[in-house]
């Protein structure tokens, strides 16, 4: 059974400390950042090793030493080791891609929680992460090792990513992109014509596309060269097509800035553009992203853009926008509408009716 990010929140509730996870899936998915959130939030410290990048066993045990007082070797603590006596979050990457030698240390560790003698604070989880399928370049793992894990094969779906991207500040057009063309968060196709330096995208290039494209408002043949090394050729041209066509005021804009300033952006639009504003703006209350303070603000404004839909004659997209409030990925924004704005979640709910 595969599993998302929602159903791996419920694993890591209720899954006691003492029982090790292991997560099986693909590079890029975002592994390692959903660990953080996770434990980060609720104030537990994440320790990650990547296994496959460890070349002798002292990178896990430390170096030895001999004890002055018994005259026998010891081990030095690592530098990850916890020493304050509190428990922490051990994160093994990249389990799979370990040495046989690292593999051996490992075993002791997740079976006794112990460590050349020393034990992990009480309290402490391992959870581990491994890549599968023949692309990857990886080591056997011993029966008596994997025995000692819960294994799960995780692929987290795109809804999961389009609400981390909202929450994490993703370029707004990077997040309608994806809304309207999954199939490119995590593509297989290889499209570079570098032999063996072959580019696809995937969850992390996306970031990083982000982090590189946000400070500008309007891209041109520049960022696309300059995006292509991350994402790859296919994925690029799809992606600098779709921004030149869909030129529409993000959610942000549209919900937290002065409403009448954005009518003249809306007036351009298409009604298939208009759906996926709609989207849009549901994603971004949805994902807990806007400013607390201005919820007043956020409010009138959905109220003002419910209100523009019907004076431009664009009832159908007023049913859509109804529509998605029936939608169950979508919870937290109904919840949203129903407290601060009552008068349009009744007119929500009459159009919900009526279709």
């Amino acid at each position: 059974m595969t599993i998302n990010t929602q159903q791996l929140t419920f694993i890591l509730d209720n899954t006691p400390a003492t029982q090790n996870i292991m997560l099986v899936g693909k590079h890029g998915i975002g592994k390692s950042r959903i660990l953080e959130d996770y434990f980060s939030a609720k104030g537990e410290k994440v320790v990650t090793l990547f296994l496959g990048q460890m070349a002798d066993p002292a990178d896990l045990l430390g170096l030895p030493e001999k004890n002055s007082k018994t005259g026998k070797t010891d081990f030095m603590v690592p530098y990850w080791f916890p020493t304050d006596g509190k428990p922490v979050v051990l994160f093994l990457d990249e389990l799979n891609r370990s040495r046989p030698e690292i593999l051996q240390v490992i075993m002791d560790l997740t079976l006794n929680r112990k460590l050349a003698g020393k034990t992990l604070p009480e309290g402490s989880r391992i959870i581990s992460a491994v890549n599968n399928g023949n692309e990857y370049q990886l080591t056997d793992l011993d029966p008596a090792l994997v025995s000692r894990f819960n294994i799960y094969e995780f692929n987290p779906s795109v809804e999961d990513w389009l609400k981390w991207a909202g929450k994490a500040g993703i370029d707004n057009r990077i997040i309608n992109f994806i809304g309207e063309n999954p199939e490119f968060l995590d593509s297989s196709d290889l499209d570079s014509d570098t032999e063996n330096l072959e580019r696809s995208p995937d969850r992390r290039s996306w970031e990083r596309t982000s982090n590189i494209i946000k400070n500008f408002s309007e891209l041109g043949e520049l960022h696309k060269a300059l995006v292509s090394g991350v994402i790859g050729n296919r994925a690029t041209v799809t992606f600098f097509r779709y921004v030149m066509e869909h030129n529409y005021p993000s959610a942000k804009e549209i919900l937290e800035g002065d409403f009448e300033t954005v009518k003249s952006k809306l007036s351009k639009l298409t009604a298939m553009d208009f759906t996926q504003v709609n989207v849009s703006l549901f994603r971004f209350i949805e994902s807990g992203a806007y400013d607390k303070n201005k919820a007043g603000d956020i409010s009138t404004n959905l109220i003002e853009y419910f209100d523009y839909l019907g004076e431009v004659s664009l009832k159908e997209i007023q049913s859509h926008f109804a529509s998605l409030c029936s939608a169950s990925e979508y919870p937290d924004t109904l919840c949203f509408i129903s407290n601060f704005v009552p008068h349009l979640y009744q007119k929500l709910m009459e159009l919900v009716m009526d279709v």
